[in-house]
């Protein structure tokens, strides 16, 4: 697993708790990261491998991830637990994602400066081996393709543009799967060692999406 699904130990912890709940119901885990703040917020990113989750899918996820993280128990505290979509500027965290997205655009950062810079914008080129391949705008001197390292990225997502947005469309279109709701997140309270809860301890409760509106 790249530390661009899961950064942290713990988030490297957690994921190999959920990786294989998320994948045995037919998704792919697309990242994963526990949020600090005064309540802890476990956000996870899901896709089916060839794309076009629903929030209904997300509803599903989120009752089998809570399941299982109740048997593990690995965070100390009380969280939200949040299963989106990636959307349709995400995150690009799996060297496949590369040749799925080549032709858009995106935003790589490395973990160190290469050639004198860490950020590159430009229009994917795919992958070469374990080198990811991105076409630079280099103004009158026309543009140049550069292959990175994909052990060296800290961070990828395209970027949001018109091409990217109707590419996204007709594709959910195609799919009979154009709804404006595919893209809340469903999240799930769990309250850690809620002594007085008479709720079913297994069971998810899908609440609030991202937009904070009851389901």
């Amino acid at each position: 697993m790249t530390d661009l699904i899961a950064k942290t130990p713990i988030d490297r912890r957690l994921a190999a708790i959920v990786a294989p709940v998320i994948e045995g119901l037919g998704f792919e885990l697309v990242r994963l990261r526990l949020m600090g703040g005064q309540r802890k917020t476990l956000q996870i990113m899901a896709d089916r491998p060839e794309g076009g989750i629903v929030v209904d899918d997300c509803a599903r996820i989120s009752t089998a991830i809570s399941a299982a993280l109740d048997v593990e128990d690995p965070i100390d505290e009380a969280y939200t637990l949040e299963v989106s979509s990636p959307g349709i500027d995400r995150p690009l965290t799996r060297l496949k994602d590369f040749d799925l997205w080549a032709g858009h655009e995106a935003r790589i950062e490395t973990e160190a400066p290469i050639d004198g810079r860490r950020r590159f914008r430009g229009l994917l080129q795919g992958t070469e081996g374990d080198e990811v391949l991105i076409e630079l705008d280099r103004g009158k001197l026309g543009p140049v393709t550069v292959g990175l390292k994909f052990e060296w990225l800290a961070d990828a997502k395209l970027v949001l543009t018109d091409a990217l947005i109707a590419e996204a469309l007709r594709g959910r279109e195609d799919a009979g799967l154009i709804d404006e709701d595919d893209f809340d997140a469903v999240e799930t309270a769990d309250d850690d060692g809620d002594e007085d809860d008479d709720d079913d301890g297994d069971a998810a409760r899908p609440a609030a999406p991202a937009n904070g509106k009851e389901h």
